[in-house]
């Protein structure tokens, strides 16, 4: 398994096969075909790869504008992962963003892209999270007694102030986390670099991506398994290489604070 992988990397670092701007996305990915197929999981073919790339393309059309291998590098983060992104499940997102004075592809987990990852853990009973409005009733303490209750108003609840993330384990183990909106925007804000991005799911899904942020921040309470701690990794990420194991490449660093809309990027 090292030696291909070293194999693989050292071809993708030269440059053994050359990609040109001109190139389609289909083209890219015959030329790239012997390395992606050795990066692929076995139940995803290089035609179905090819085809989540296209679809990906289809929805968020700017992702074609992207790096070649930012674009390419993300798609194989949610291929590894098993996940399929930019559809309407809401599994995983490639998130294109300016970066350095050039379009770069970010991958981004999805709420329930995460919740399918923790229910790969037979460890975990139940995995759940809730946003809170004003007029429900909401009650927590922490401590050694701690408790959670929330009964949702079935009518006018008001505005979203808070969300909650709990998990339950096989063995009767629990944990959960509160956080205020304000909160999480705040952490929203500082962490994903692809916020402001008007493709990101911060601005067509809101509160889903709120839940994410809730249960990222739980889990670190949970006794997971390294393969999901190593899955979860590559969230946010922008890569430039392609790998057997996309959580060992290295990420690309990222100079700009904050994204630029896309929408506003001047074509060269």
């Amino acid at each position: 398994m090292k030696d291909i992988k070293s194999a693989l990397e050292k071809k993708v670092d030269k440059q053994d096969v050359k990609l040109t701007k001109s190139m389609s996305i289909t083209d890219m990915i015959k030329a790239l075909e012997p390395e992606i197929k050795k990066a692929l999981p076995s139940v995803i073919t290089p035609e179905r790869f090819t085809r989540m790339a296209l679809s990906a393309v289809n929805n968020t059309p700017k992702l074609a504008e992207c790096s070649q291998m930012s674009f390419l590098a993300a798609l194989m983060n949610a291929a590894q992962l098993g996940l399929e992104p930019n559809t309407s499940l809401g599994q995983a997102y490639l998130i294109p963003y300016q970066n350095k004075g050039k379009l770069e592809c970010q991958f981004q987990l999805g709420f329930k892209g995460m919740i399918d990852l923790v229910y790969r853990n037979e460890k975990v009973q139940t995995i759940q999270a809730h946003c809170v409005y004003e007029e429900d009733y909401f009650e927590y303490e922490l401590g050694l007694d701690s408790k959670l209750a929330h009964k949702p108003a079935l009518a006018n609840r008001g505005k979203m102030i808070l969300v909650y993330a709990f998990f339950k384990l096989e063995n009767g183990g629990f944990g959960f986390e509160v956080m205020s909106k304000e909160d999480i925007d705040i952490h929203a804000l500082k962490y994903s670099k692809g916020y402001s991005s008007q493709y990101s799911p911060w601005k067509s899904n809101y509160e889903d991506m709120a839940k994410k942020t809730v249960i990222k921040k739980v889990l670190k309470y949970a006794p997971l398994k390294i393969d999901f701690q190593r899955a979860i990794s590559v969230d946010e990420t922008v890569k430039a290489e392609i790998s057997i194991d996309m959580s060992e490449v290295q990420n690309e660093e990222i100079i700009d604070g904050q994204c630029t809309d896309v929408g506003e990027i001047e074509e060269k």
